[in-house]
């Protein structure tokens, strides 16, 4: 991914994270997803109390994307507090649509601490299900 395109996704991860819904953690997380088409998808994880309904930002993403009818998936960005990497559900989730998916982690403390690679390499040995 180029440098421009690789800010402008980390800009709309981070104006994301702005509108997450986490009252019981307080770790707002931003995703911005970007599709073939060129379209950028945000989500936001949103908090539930019962824990375990609680979805991350990445899927909020992802789902609003299949929603909007975009299956391939070229890249991803999620900005927290710490630059946490995707969980291992959003992993899974995600590969479904692409194993190779690159992505850019970010701390939004320090917008400057940028970490990137691959889904591939966060993922190894995933589920690839039935044939």
């Amino acid at each position: 991914m180029n440098t421009s395109e690789r800010d402008e996704l980390i800009r709309a991860a981070l104006d994301a994270q702005q509108r997450a819904f986490c009252p019981y953690s307080n770790f707002p997380v931003g995703a911005a997803l970007r599709t073939a088409s060129g379209r950028i998808f945000q989500g936001v994880n949103v908090e539930n109390a019962s824990f375990g309904l609680t979805i991350c930002a990445e899927r909020v993403a992802a789902s609003a994307a299949v929603a909007a009818g975009e299956r391939e998936f070229t890249q991803i960005a999620v900005v927290s507090r710490t630059g946490v990497s995707p969980c291992g559900a959003c992993r899974q989730f995600l590969a479904e649509f692409n194993p190779n998916l690159p992505i850019v982690m970010i701390d939004s403390l320090n917008p400057g601490d940028v970490y990137e690679t691959t889904l591939t390499e966060l993922l190894p040995g995933r589920f690839e299900g039935p044939v």
